[in-house]
């Protein structure tokens, strides 16, 4: 890869990790929730192209890149699965309050 683009990448990764320490925590709660779900999304997206990269790997020509679709495959489930439950933890949150308001 040629240096320019790798200084790009980086810098891109750098502003989003910033982006994200600096607006997730002053952002409301409901919000919050808008945060996980596109975050799965993301992860959802990661995971398909995670598993085109590890399939490409083909026997042995390319260890590195079956190495990286491995492990990328590993952390976006990871990341899917999690945001899943966290996001329907906090939906489930949202139900009881709308409950117990009716039940009044």
């Amino acid at each position: 890869m040629e240096s320019p683009i790798l200084v790009f990448l980086v810098f891109i990764l750098i502003l989003s990790i910033v982006v994200g320490y600096e607006a997730i925590p002053k952002g409301p709660s409901p919000l919050r929730t808008l945060f996980v779900s596109g975050g799965n999304v993301i992860s959802g997206i990661v995971l398909l192209g995670a598993l085109l990269v590890a399939g490409l790997a083909e026997g042995g020509k390319n260890d590195f890149a079956a190495l990286l679709g491995g492990l990328a495959v590993a952390f976006a489930t990871t990341h899917v699965v999690g945001g899943f439950f966290s996001a329907n933890r906090m939906l489930n949150m949202f139900r009881e309050k709308q409950k117990n308001s009716c039940e009044s």
